[in-house]
């Protein structure tokens, strides 16, 4: 899995505005502005104090970057050394601090209960081991902490759910092979998601590894899903 995002690294950034029709940093900017407003309630916005986050499958930084500029203290984990070297070079780029390590979900390098809110963005459906890598976020996360995930879905809406599938069983491959010249790794994109246990089924995992207060928003009709938890 490592060697796959290692080669399609330079153009992956590229690739998800192009596919997405830029839509993956709107949805983005959705859980900042979710999680941001969230700690800040519980921080009383307090200068003093800066939560800690754990951005896991952090890819080239996208997510990391935008949560590190709203004043918080970002750690990114990635399995794939090729995007780590990206998201390193597009923070000192952009002046942001943040830190990284290489690092699976499954074994994170940290103390129980290190971070006050982890992250996940289009990443939680490449796990190997889903069950022991959700159990090792909830371990590492703070009691009262949170969790949001953004990730791809089927939409449920018939009609639209038929449109979304031709392109991206036909035309995001096609496209995707092309540009980064891996097409397996695009090939790989629709059949992950078809595969992902989406909506009540995913929060019933979050559920069983102790998160409480799980839900999900729909983005776009169902195209992705912002799922929210805390750990008690």
């Amino acid at each position: 899995m490592s060697e796959m995002f290692d080669n399609i690294a330079p153009k992956y950034d590229f690739l998800n505005r192009f596919l997405s029709l830029g839509m993956d940093r709107l949805w983005r900017r959705r859980l900042v502005r979710r999680l941001d407003k969230s700690l800040r309630l519980r921080t009383g916005d307090n200068a003093n104090t800066t939560a800690a986050i754990l951005d896991v499958a952090c890819g080239t930084g996208d997510l990391t970057i935008a949560l590190a500029r709203k004043g918080w203290s970002l750690t990114g984990v990635e399995i794939s050394r090729g995007m780590v070297e990206i998201a390193c070079r597009k923070c000192v780029a952009k002046g942001v601090e943040a830190s990284f390590e290489i690092a699976s979900a499954d074994s994170l390098p940290f103390a129980d209960g290190a971070f006050s809110a982890v992250t996940i963005s289009f990443g939680v459906r490449n796990f190997d081991r889903r069950a022991e890598c959700m159990n090792e976020i909830f371990r590492i996360t703070a009691p009262s902490g949170e969790l949001m995930i953004l990730e791809f879905a089927v939409p449920r809406y018939r009609i639209w759910r038929v449109i979304y599938m031709f392109y991206f069983k036909h035309i995001l491959p096609w496209i995707g092979g092309i540009v980064s010249g891996n097409r397996s790794a695009y090939r790989y994109l629709p059949k992950s998601v078809m595969q992902f246990p989406a909506y009540e089924e995913f929060c019933a995992e979050l559920s069983n590894a102790g998160y409480t207060d799980v839900s999900y928003e729909s983005l776009m009709c169902g195209v992705a899903l912002l799922y929210k938890a805390h750990k008690p």
